[in-house]
């Protein structure tokens, strides 16, 4: 046992991990490495890239666990999925496992020499403590030394690798291209080719093609959000994954206060390539565990704030910011490998490193935000960035549209709209419903904080354009909004009224209402011909007054 050589240090995290409240078991990745091992399938050099916070780390320390010698781990495993494997016994403990977190760095650490010497003098210390009969020179390469032991030992002896966040070092500012390099031979020299080598489990953020250009680590087969299915549901969660932990809060809780539709809503929507949506893995665990809806997206550097993405390129992106932050998804052509940390100078490039890093999912070719969380970190970005202008000015409106929803006065309403389509520069042009629907998003940006807004929702006998669900308050106001290109506010109205949209809030029969607040239809119609917004509020049920118990 040693630093990194079948060291404890894995096998103990992996098992704090699994005692946790709201733990997932996935050692049914074991089934792959396994059968790498075994070299029965593929390549024996696997790198997972994933944004920060989707459970790499749980990942790596429990392959490591698995199988490190380090330390028994059968009291954690035999009550996982794995231990029904049949080859579960026989890999359980048996490997030499060599695992590092790169993303330790030396106290004071401030260049690359500091960092990789700290690395390689751990590596051989641990290997002179395993192998004492091994003639080593305090010169020899870390990769000489393992072949010295592979040679002269009695036994074949070989390796599995675990290296986490192995391309943490680049997003250090110390770091200079000479570095790059010299780290990317290092790891070149250390596996490729190697026969010491049993299986190399690899993860960082960027894809390894961003980094390596040339063959240095072609070996490895890299596994994206973007790019690859396989193991896509390792990371994150699965939606039936959500519903065991909901289960399980729900009996573990004396006073629940998050329903299962809010954690969908606010922690939702990755993807994963050709399967289902994931969830956030840390901020579910985060919400569950406090029992309270938060954002729980926590930064660890500059290319984890979205304002480092468009500080430079407002132009480039600003319209396309707009659309997604009103809830429109956007064409993008995304290149993982393009998303050069220091230098995005195009949209698609802005857009690729800003889905690597976990701020915008990808499907079908557009990318969009993902969920409630992401949305407010975008929402406070347009309040705080006056770069964004045009944008900047429609956030701060937003407040006014709702009071003046609330109120009734279509004038400030109109006004508020006039202004969101600006007739001489127009960010979004009108050229049907969706751009309306769009703007519409914008001009109540601030009403998401007492609002889960549903757009196209199933109501009465048809589908509104929006419901405003009141969050908290059940006294509060609900809105129902629709829609119309060249057509009247009133014609909205009539079409609320028609398709019975309200019954949508009066609950099942003999049933209290959810929702006791008034109900206002709100049209907004805007014709194409004259430039000209008209708004309509009218009351389509007055608030209820319901005693405790009774039933309407």
């Amino acid at each position: 046992m040693g630093f990194y050589l079948n060291s404890k240090k894995a096998s103990l995290l992996y098992q704090d991990e699994s005692k946790a409240a709201y733990f997932v078991d996935k050692t049914d990745i074991l089934d792959d490495m396994v059968s790498l091992v075994e070299e029965k399938e593929g390549n024996k050099y696997i790198c997972i890239a994933r944004p920060r916070r989707f459970g790499k780390s749980v990942m790596a320390s429990m392959i490591a666990s698995y199988f490190g010698k380090g330390r028994d781990s059968r009291a954690v495993f035999d009550r996982l999925s794995v231990s029904s494997r049949s080859w579960y016994e026989k890999h359980l403990n048996k490997h030499n496992v060599i695992y590092i977190a790169f993303n330790e760095m030396p106290q004071n650490c401030n260049s690359y020499r500091q960092y990789i010497d700290r690395i390689c003098q751990r590596m051989a210390e641990d290997l002179k403590t395993a192998y004492p009969d091994i003639l080593i020179d305090e010169n020899d390469a870390i990769w000489d030394i393992l072949n010295g032991i592979l040679e002269f030992e009695t036994e074949d002896v070989r390796f599995v690798f675990v290296f986490d966040e192995w391309d943490y070092i680049f997003h250090q500012s110390f770091i200079t291209m000479e570095d790059k390099v010299n780290y990317l031979r290092f790891l070149s020299n250390l596996l490729k080719g190697q026969p010491y080598v049993e299986l190399v489990y690899m993860t960082g953020i960027l894809p390894i093609s961003k980094y390596s250009s040339g063959s240095e680590l072609n070996m490895f087969y890299e596994y994206t959000m973007v790019t690859e299915k396989r193991f896509g549901e390792f990371f994150g969660f699965t939606e039936t994954e959500v519903d065991t932990l909901f289960e399980k809060y729900l009996k573990s809780v004396e006073e629940p206060h998050l329903t299962r539709e809010e954690i969908r809503e606010w922690y939702d929507g990755y993807h994963i390539k050709h399967g289902e949506r994931v969830y956030n893995p840390r901020s579910v665990v985060a919400a569950l565990t406090n029992n309270n809806l938060g954002n729980y997206w926590t930064s660890a550097g500059p290319y984890d704030e979205i304002y480092y993405y468009i500080n430079h390129n407002t132009e480039a992106v600003r319209e396309d910011i707009a659309r997604m932050v009103s809830g429109t998804p956007v064409a993008a052509k995304v290149r993982e490998y393009a998303a050069t940390s220091m230098n995005l100078t195009t949209r698609d490039e802005i857009f690729s490193a800003m889905v690597v890093y976990g701020f915008l999912s990808y499907e079908d070719g557009h990318v969009r935000i993902p969920n409630r969380e992401l949305m407010e970190k975008f929402t406070d970005m347009l309040s705080k960035e006056p770069t964004l202008g045009y944008i900047y000015r429609l956030a701060k409106e937003s407040e006014k549209m709702l009071q003046a929803t609330l109120a009734g006065n279509t004038a400030v309403m109109a006004k508020i709209l006039a202004f969101a389509h600006n007739t001489e520069t127009p960010l979004l042009r009108y050229n049907d419903e969706t751009d309306l629907t769009a703007v519409v998003n914008l001009v109540y940006l601030s009403a998401r904080d007492f609002y889960r807004m549903e757009r196209e929702d199933k109501a009465g006998t048809g589908y509104v354009d929006f419901i405003f669900y009141p969050r908290t308050e059940k006294k509060a106001d609900a809105l129902i909004l629709e829609l119309k290109v060249d057509h009247t506010a009133e014609d909205a109205i009539r079409q609320i009224k028609d398709r019975k949209y309200a019954l949508k809030f009066e609950g099942k029969l003999g049933e209290r209402p959810e929702y006791t607040g008034r109900i206002l239809g709100v049209g907004i119609a805007y014709d194409r011909e004259t430039k000209v917004h008209t708004c309509k509020v009218e009351v389509l049920r007055e608030a209820l007054t319901v005693k405790e118990g009774e039933t309407i």
